[in-house]
């Protein structure tokens, strides 16, 4: 098991998203090296895992619906599956002192990262920079017309 690194194959020229992703390796990295503290240790190490992860999210989901997608799309999707196994599992550490899903949850949480800002991401990066939207104020130089149905899939150009 190893948590990922941060590399340039994750980036995605949007700054802003680029910074948070950068934070969210550095705390999987935290969370791998507190795997055999003590239980408060591990908890708080991942009560900040979910924290952050949770304002990360939340960030990439008001860049969405600013720019058109549905609030139904599988990206949500997939924030809110990834959400509820952060808190399963740090109710676990808390509530149980049970960790020994925390070393399976770094592992394929690692993974997961690095395919769903490669794929989702990029494509909601992609989106911004076609739409001119900037993350910073929220200014959206090109929106969908009134008439148009938001965007259900990631935004890719195989998902609609």
């Amino acid at each position: 098991m190893s948590a990922i690194t941060w590399s340039e194959a994750l980036a995605l020229q949007q700054p802003r998203m680029d910074q948070t992703h950068r934070e969210f390796v550095e705390l999987l990295q935290g969370l791998e090296q507190a795997i055999g503290s003590p239980g408060s240790a591990l908890a708080d190490q991942l009560a900040a895992m979910l924290g952050h992860t949770e304002a990360h999210f939340a960030q990439e989901e008001r860049w969405m619906l600013d720019i058109g997608f549905a609030k139904e799309n599988c990206h949500f999707f997939q924030h809110q599956q990834v959400l509820q196994v952060l808190r399963e599992v740090l109710e676990m550490v808390r509530d149980k002192g049970e960790a020994k899903l925390v070393p399976v949850l770094v592992d394929e949480l690692g993974r997961w990262f690095v395919g769903h800002a490669q794929m989702m991401d990029a494509a909601l990066a992609q989106t911004m920079v076609e739409r001119g939207y900037d993350a910073e104020t929220g200014c959206l130089l090109q929106p969908l017309a009134a008439d148009t149905a938001p965007i259900t899939g990631c935004g890719g150009a195989s998902c609609s």
